[in-house]
């Protein structure tokens, strides 16, 4: 993305959410996007996918334009890009299985006969990791972590050129952020994801991320590789976010049954 702005209307007119942001995330790598709430990370990612309108600047994912005039826009623009959100209550449709979930995301773009249905949602489920066991449950009857996955898993069914993860352990207790987190790390390195992934915990983003920006208020004040925004940041404010939260401990990958 170019020069991005986004406004929306406020009491005294516009409010400026996204400044001018420019930002680029190379095939197969992730972009931490990382800042406070108010920042403008969640009105960048909603311009991203077509649900605000751009003021200013282009978006471009695989060399495409994005566009979201017409239905046909719409549609090019989910096979482009997929996008998970902080809270998966709202997100899944509270009558349908997890099966029927991933059954109607796999089969949106292409036709699929029931073996290769079947085989796909398996497919699924093993990238991110939830028991199969619990594929004919409804989202009431899943944990939140549960229910992140399902949403992740719903995301990559179409193969989309970009993921976008908005927010999306914070809704989580703290005892599964970590899984949920290595879960993306993994999911990233196996199948050559490009990934926007936003949070407001810098340690947390660092961990899934090869570079990492930090927003301020619509603006970018620092982009640099993880390492260095970690063990070198430059802008008082990246500093100020990195020693306000404590690092995240990560631990390997497992398989959700709870």
């Amino acid at each position: 993305m170019t020069d991005l702005t986004v406004r929306h209307p406020g009491p005294r007119g516009p409010v400026t959410a996204v400044d001018g942001v420019s930002l680029e995330v190379p095939s197969g790598t992730t972009l931490g996007l990382v800042g406070e709430s108010g920042s403008g990370k969640s009105s960048l990612a909603r311009a991203i996918v077509g649900l605000l309108p751009v003021h200013g600047g282009r978006i471009l994912i695989n060399d495409q334009e994005v566009r979201t005039r017409t239905v046909r826009d719409r549609r090019r623009l989910g096979r482009l890009v997929q996008v998970v959100l902080q809270d998966p209550d709202t997100a899944l449709d509270p009558r349908m299985t997890a099966r029927q979930t991933l059954v109607e995301a796999a089969t949106v773009f292409r036709r699929l006969d029931r073996a290769a249905r079947a085989a796909r949602v398996t497919e699924l489920l093993g990238l991110v990791g939830l028991d199969p066991r619990l594929v004919d449950r409804l989202p009431r009857q899943l944990s939140g972590g549960q229910r992140q996955r399902v949403a992740l898993a719903r995301a990559l069914a179409v193969g989309p050129g970009l993921l976008i993860a908005d927010e999306v352990t914070s809704a989580l207790d703290v005892s599964v952020q970590a899984g949920v987190l290595n879960t993306i790390r993994e999911l990233q390195r196996r199948l050559g994801l490009s990934m926007l992934f936003i949070g407001h915990n810098l340690p947390a983003v660092c961990h899934v991320s090869d570079t990492v920006a930090v927003m301020r208020h619509g603006r970018i004040v620092e982009s640099a590789p993880t390492g260095t925004i970690l063990h070198a940041p430059r802008h008082p404010y990246t500093r100020t976010l990195l020693a306000s939260v404590p690092s995240l401990r990560a631990s390997p990958p497992e398989r959700s049954t709870s």
